[in-house]
């Protein structure tokens, strides 16, 4: 029990990265099926996108669970990787981007191909029903959000590539709110997701000039992640000699 303890203890949001690409799949599929002129290609990209979005999103909410639990019996993670607390955005924000464009696609793509024939046009179902998942996946952002911002208060942190976190999953929910802005008559998305647009511009500029900076220094290629995991090979070395 005690090892499984401290091999959890090292987990970090890290995890999410191998599951996130089949959500941005999902999502990009979306905007591709927007723009194909056949729409046989468009329906099959459709369909392609809801499998794949179906493969990474339930699976990016296992590791969240696991991640959780980690953050509530152990401490926050190390400084040198605090930036992963923001991870957690990125399946979330495209999740519910790639949920809802997925949806309006369908609304137009379907009638259209006489996909799932029926007295009700499958394509308004799926409209709003991506729009109510993809808005209450946004909430759920929002509480990983309060998480990441109450995490890196607490510590202070060096520059290193790992700030580079801080853009992806900030970017990706900023598209969803502005994604839910389009679909609502509601000022509130409106002001929240230009509010978001402008932190994700000022980031960028601050952690690309960082990065610049850094390089010419010649002091930003280093891994956080490997220092942290030779940190534990070294303990679990040490141990096993004595």
């Amino acid at each position: 029990m005690s090892r499984h303890s401290n091999q959890l203890s090292g987990m970090t949001a890290a995890w999410l990265l191998p599951v996130v690409p089949t959500v941005v799949a999902a999502a990009s599929g979306g905007i591709v099926a927007s723009v194909l002129e056949n729409e046989q290609h468009a329906l099959w990209t459709i369909i392609i996108s809801y499998i794949l979005w179906g493969t990474g999103v339930p699976l990016a909410m296992m590791v969240l669970v696991m991640y959780f639990h980690r953050l509530t019996i152990h401490k926050i993670p190390p400084r040198e990787v605090i930036v992963s607390v923001f991870l957690p955005l990125g399946p979330l924000g495209q999740g519910a981007f790639g949920i809802m464009q997925l949806g309006k696609e369908a609304v137009r793509v379907f009638p259209v191909t006489q996909s799932l024939p029926s007295q009700i046009s499958a394509g308004p179902i799926l409209y709003i029903l991506g729009f109510i998942v993809g808005l209450i996946m946004w909430g759920f952002g929002l509480v990983w959000l309060f998480f990441a911002i109450a995490s890196i208060t607490r510590s202070k942190f060096p520059f290193n590539m790992g700030w580079w976190g801080f853009t992806f999953p900030l970017g990706v929910f900023t598209v969803a709110t502005t994604t839910i802005a389009s679909e609502l008559p509601s000022l509130f998305f409106k002001v929240l997701g230009t509010i978001f647009s402008v932190v994700v511009v000022l980031l960028w500029i601050v952690v690309m000039s960082g990065t610049l900076i850094q390089t010419w220094r010649r002091k930003i290629f280093v891994a956080p992640c490997l220092k942290e995991w030779e940190r534990t090979e070294v303990e679990r070395r040490r141990r096993r000699n004595v």
